[in-house]
């Protein structure tokens, strides 16, 4: 049975923040590249090229899989890849603001789901982070200004309907780590990598396929790939495994954040009251996603015992070594500690069974 390691929650917080991070510098470099390449080749290229970086890193990652690592890699890349295609072919009917908001509520619909599919309990500190989150992202998005553009309510849905399927996504990468037979994050990764960019291809070929034409535009295009996709998506798996679904979700949702970090420092964007105010809500709402050390170690405590009850059987094996054989395994596996060896003690009169003792008893 693999061996699942204890969840260390600040590691997974500081992925989780890093993948925020890289996400959120994607928006900014896409504005621009949006006006020279269109949206859903973007993407295709962009999945495609992350998945392909990861594939020659590790070309045996793909190797003796199981049919359900297989299955559930596609599956969570349906789910994205859905996603993204909706939310590339609402996006031209809402305003950039809205959009980004409709996306953002996701960090509401995850601990729904969590609640009505698996009944999972949500603290009420973790319903707090939610509600600041939300906050943060109305910040961010809808006050700083929504353009004079209709609204069409079939995209709306549409975006919300991407934003049910990140949360589903989330929740079944959340499930996938908490599995005590092993998760193999990198596998999984390309495998939904893959999977995301040829949806996105098939949404893209229709008016044939566009690539980047200047060395810039090339530069731009493979931070997207190798910085925000595969070293995001790698990242994310990886810090799922030590921090629960819906505080993942309130992590990752302070994208904006970033995004308004990156406009001033990179783009020297002026910084206006919503910033502050958002950014205070989004740190808020950080420091309620973090799991306290109880809930860290009642989490371990409950593994641990997932992990003993389905430990298999073992039956005593005869000898006088004292070790047994797990039926599922052909190894053998001491279960006590090694007894000193006994010793027959020397009778009167009699040499022993050494060497010196059997010169002695020749020469008398």
């Amino acid at each position: 049975m693999a061996v699942v390691a204890a969840p260390r929650p600040l590691l997974g917080a500081v992925l989780l923040l890093f993948v925020s991070a890289a996400w959120g510098s994607a928006f900014p470099l896409m504005k621009d590249l949006i006006h020279r390449l269109p949206v859903e080749d973007l993407l295709a290229e962009r999945y495609l090229l992350a998945a392909l970086t990861l594939f020659l890193i590790k070309p045996g990652c793909l190797r003796g899989l199981s049919r359900d690592t297989w299955l559930n890699g596609a599956l969570l890349g349906v789910m994205f890849g859905v996603g993204q295609v909706g939310q590339a072919m609402a996006l031209g009917s809402l305003p950039s603001a809205v959009s980004g908001f409709a996306v953002g509520c996701s960090v509401v619909i995850t601990p729904i789901l969590s609640l009505v599919l698996f009944k999972d309990p949500v603290r009420r500190r973790v319903w707090a982070g939610v509600a600041l989150a939300v906050a943060g992202m109305a910040v961010f998005t809808l006050v700083r200004g929504v353009e004079d553009r209709g609204i069409s309510m079939l995209a709306l849905g549409v975006t919300l309907t991407a934003a049910a399927l990140y949360s589903g996504h989330t929740l079944l990468l959340g499930r996938l780590s908490e599995r005590p037979t092993g998760f193999p994050a990198y596998a999984l990764t390309v495998i939904q990598l893959f999977t995301i960019g040829v949806l996105t291809g098939g949404f893209a070929v229709r008016d044939g396929i566009s690539v980047p034409v200047g060395p810039s535009d090339w530069t731009i295009l493979l931070h997207l790939s190798v910085i925000s996709c595969a070293l995001g998506f790698l990242a994310r798996s990886h810090a799922q495994a030590h921090l629960p679904a819906v505080p993942s979700q309130i992590l990752m949702s302070t994208q904006p954040l970033w995004v308004a970090a990156i406009a001033v420092i990179w783009f020297h964007e002026q910084m206006g009251w919503s910033m502050v105010v958002g950014g205070l809500l989004m740190g808020g709402a950080t420091l309620l996603a973090l799991p306290s050390r109880s809930e860290a170690r009642g989490k371990e405590r409950r593994r641990l015992l997932f992990v003993a009850r389905r430990r298999p059987r073992c039956s005593k094996a005869t000898g006088s070594n004292a070790r047994t054989r797990c039926a599922s395994s052909a190894a053998w596996r001491r279960t006590s500690p090694r007894a000193p060896a006994r010793t027959r003690p020397p009778v009167p009169g009699r040499p022993g069974r050494s060497r010196e003792g059997r010169s002695r008893a020749w020469s008398g």
